[in-house]
């Protein structure tokens, strides 16, 4: 006992310095304020033509990302985190194409009380659960804006979401990395507080580009895609550009189309030759090794047999 003690009191007389910054770091980490953002945001998305089971059903359709946004919540471990809601019109309108984007009006208005909530609980990091993939681009510009632009973006997907207003396709949620990046519709990148630049943008797990110009601007870009099978055995090819990419943080989305449809089928994307679900765990587990992970997103999690559960129940007597 006496010999610990005095192990104990040496190690205290040489490394001072090093007991001190380990207290201090982990009183820092113990005020970092992490909270729980539910943000079922579904207007982004034009999907419906894509769901044959719910053709009857296209306002269903339209509206799953939000009863997905609901159970991904419910699903999630319990934790101590504070969670927040953004509240997300169910109204469903002429789906309008404004200035390039379906709904852009309704996706502004959210956008700034996304925005708001955000600035006045202060967080320090962000878990969302959405909803289409555009509900990343609020918690992500807040953070760059928060740690002054030293945060890196790692965007896990089957599709890179680098639409503009004035493509083919006017879905926002195709449009939520160039957002991230300050390119699209003005009024909407105006309430933005931040901007990601493209060299601290990764792509992993890409496999359908849609159209050959979206291929073509992800090059005049310049963000680097990893490919699903080149981290099939380890995250190597990952953390090697995490330690090249001058940001000490990193904000991780991962939209659920990414994974394998033969393995799961849990988003309205159903390319063959995804990601299998312990490959994504294990990647986005080695990236918060290697970096500080202030943002986590999961999104697009469209529910279709649960959608279809509820609308049996609506038709059903006694409970209408």
């Amino acid at each position: 006992m006496k010999k610990l003690l005095l192990i104990s009191l040496l190690c205290g007389m040489l490394f001072p310095c090093m007991a001190q910054k380990n207290i201090i770091k982990n009183k820092e980490n113990q005020s970092m304020k992490t909270i729980r953002l539910i943000y079922p945001q579904w207007q982004g998305a034009k999907i419906t033509h894509l769901i044959p089971e719910l053709k009857d059903n296209p306002n269903d359709a339209s509206k799953g990302y939000y009863l997905g946004a609901q159970l991904l919540n419910y699903l999630a471990p319990n934790t101590n985190q504070e969670t927040f809601t953004v509240p997300v019109s169910m109204e469903m309108t002429d789906r309008e194409i404004t200035d390039g984007v379906t709904d852009r009006d309704v996706l502004l208005k959210q956008t700034k009380t996304a925005l708001g909530m955000l600035n006045a609980i202060s967080p320090d990091k962000i878990v969302t659960l959405g909803g289409e993939c555009s509900v990343s681009v609020v918690p992500f510009t807040y953070l760059a804006n928060k740690y002054k632009n030293d945060v890196a973006m790692i965007w896990i997907d089957a599709h890179p979401d680098i639409t503009l207003p004035g493509d083919i396709y006017s879905g926002y949620h195709a449009m939520a990395v160039t957002a991230c990046m300050g390119y699209g519709e003005k009024q909407i990148i105006s309430t933005l507080p931040a901007k990601i630049e493209a060299s601290k943008i990764l792509f992993v797990g890409l496999r359908n580009w849609e159209r050959d110009e979206i291929k073509v601007r992800q090059k005049q870009y310049g963000i680097k895609d990893i490919p699903g099978e080149e981290v099939t055995e380890n995250s190597n090819a990952i953390l090697n550009w995490l330690k090249s990419c001058g940001a000490s943080k990193v904000v991780i989305h991962f939209d659920m189309d990414v994974l394998d449809p033969a393995e799961i089928v849990a988003a309205v994307g159903t390319d063959p030759n995804g990601m299998k679900i312990a490959q994504v765990i294990r990647v986005i587990n080695d990236i918060a090794k290697e970096k500080e992970l202030v943002g986590l997103t999961v999104a697009e999690a469209m529910p279709r047999t649960a959608i279809r559960i509820k609308s049996m129940l609506e038709q059903l007597p006694l409970l209408k």
